[in-house]
Parts: structure tokens; C-alpha cells; sequence
């Protein structure tokens, strides 16, 4: 999640802007557009703002429950040439709950009682544009390889009465990314896709597995499971989310 160094933002960067240079070639629908909704669950989600003894280490997951709440995201490909394609992706998550905490918390500069209700409010969106090298193309196999530079969204809230406080952010995040497809047949297929990192204060990863059929030469519609995990250790800022979904997909190619 944050606070990765500035070289391998650098890195990201630069590796996008090169594949826009690349010269095209006309290939039979390069253009590739991917819808996914379905739901998703939380399975933890451990917040201390500031990270000192300013601020208290609380479950947001046992305050606004497990969800489930609205999945969705869009990504996009295109395939500048056999080799070389970009994609960019909108994934939006937030949810607004109502609960209760364990024990009066200090959090972003705030005092919240332990037995009153409190209203928290979490949204963690991504926005990212990548590069993919079509690193292996067999009858059955494809691999891609790549960088995406992510941008996130994010803020956490507590609301208790008239007490309310947060903290929000919004950054740049590289990432790796990896993604394959094995096709049993003409119409059935098993793909997955990777954006991750891990290291420093911090780690992201964002895990999408999927069994699919195709419908015809323009359609592809899937099913499967999508898991997102990560967070950061700072001076500032201690936060680790881990969320589960199930997802149907559909694919247009043209």
C-alpha cells in the first residue's frame, strides 16, 4: 500500500510512458473491456491512528461486521501488438456501518466510547494504469508480465454524536503485475490475475481467480474469487485489511 520508494514509482511510471511510444499493429480486436460484480466480505481490518499512544488499536471489522457489501471493477486492455498492451482498471470499495467499539479508542485525534454506538465509514478506491509484456503465447497458455502504478483513495471515519474525526489519503502505490489463462477447450478456460508488492512498512495484493466460458468471438462470461489484501506500518499510521469476494464476470472483445 503506501509509502513505497520513489525509484520504483519512477520505475512504473516510466514503464507505462515507454508502451505508449511502442508502434502499433493491427491485430483482430485489440480491445478488451472486463466487468466484475459480486460481493465482498472483510475478514479483518486492524486500524491505530496515529500509530503511538495517541491512538488505539481497534477491529473496524468487529464495529462494521464482515458485509457483505457491493464488489465491482472495470478494467481495460489494450493489445498495442502481440507483444505489448496497456490496461487500466477502476475498483472502487467503501461501506458506511454502524456499530459499537470494545473499549473507549483514541483515534485520529478523537476520544469514542466503548457503549455507544459509533458510525464507521471506510473507503480504500484504486485507480491504476499498467503496462503487460506477452511474455508466453502457447496453444493452450498465455503469460503476461508487467507494472501497474495504482492510485489510492482512502480514508477511514468514526462518528459518535457530535465527535467525528478521520484520515484520508491519497498516493501513488507501483505495483507488479502477473496474469495468465489456461483454455481447456474452445470454450472453457481458467485465468488469474496478480497486482502486488510486498516490502519496506508495507505490502498490496490484489488476487482475482477465474473459471470462464466463451460465448463467441466478441463475448466471454466467468465466474470466482477475488481476494485484496495488504496495509502499512508507519509512524503515523497502522492499518492491515484483508477482504473475500465472490464475482461473476464478463469480457467484451472487439
Amino acid at each position: 500500500m503506501p509509502y513505497y520508494s520513489t525509484k520504483l514509482v519512477r520505475a512504473a511510471a516510466i514503464a507505462a510512458s515507454l508502451a505508449t511510444a511502442i508502434p502499433a499493429v493491427a491485430t483482430d480486436r485489440p480491445f478488451n473491456l472486463h466487468v466484475e460484480l459480486g460481493a465482498s466480505w472483510q475478514e479483518k481490518n486492524n486500524v491505530q491512528i496515529p500509530n503511538d499512544e495517541q491512538g488505539t488499536r481497534f477491529s473496524l471489522a468487529d464495529v462494521a461486521g464482515s458485509g457483505p457489501w457491493a464488489a465491482i471493477r472495470i478494467e481495460g486492455t489494450w493489445d498495442v501488438n502481440d507483444k505489448h498492451g496497456l490496461r487500466f482498471l477502476l475498483a472502487p470499495l467503501s461501506y458506511s456501518e454502524n456499530g459499537q467499539l470494545a473499549e473507549e479508542t483514541r483515534f485520529a485525534g478523537r476520544s469514542y466510547s466503548g457503549d455507544k454506538d459509533v458510525k464507521a465509514e471506510y473507503r480504500f478506491n484504486s485507480w491504476r494504469l499498467g503496462y503487460r509484456y506477452h511474455w508466453l503465447a502457447r496453444e493452450h497458455w498465455d503469460f503476461w508480465v508487467g507494472a501497474t502504478l495504482k492510485v489510492r483513495d482512502a480514508e477511514i471515519k468514526l462518528t459518535q454524536g457530535a465527535t467525528s474525526s478521520s484520515d484520508d489519503d491519497i498516493g501513488l502505490v507501483p505495483l507488479l503485475y502477473l496474469g495468465g489463462e489456461y483454455r481447456f477447450d474452445d470454450h472453457w478456460s481458467l485465468s488469474a490475475d496478480l497486482d502486488g508488492l510486498a516490502g519496506g512498512p508495507g505490502r498490496a495484493i490484489d488476487l482475482g481467480i477465474r473459471l470462464n466460458y466463451t460465448v463467441d468471438e466478441h463475448w466471454k462470461v466467468g465466474m470466482g474469487y477475488r481476494t485484496l489484501e495488504g496495509g502499512a506500518d508507519t509512524d503515523d499510521v497502522y492499518n492491515f485489511a484483508w477482504f473475500n469476494a465472490l464475482v461473476f464476470s464478463a469480457d467484451y472483445r472487439f
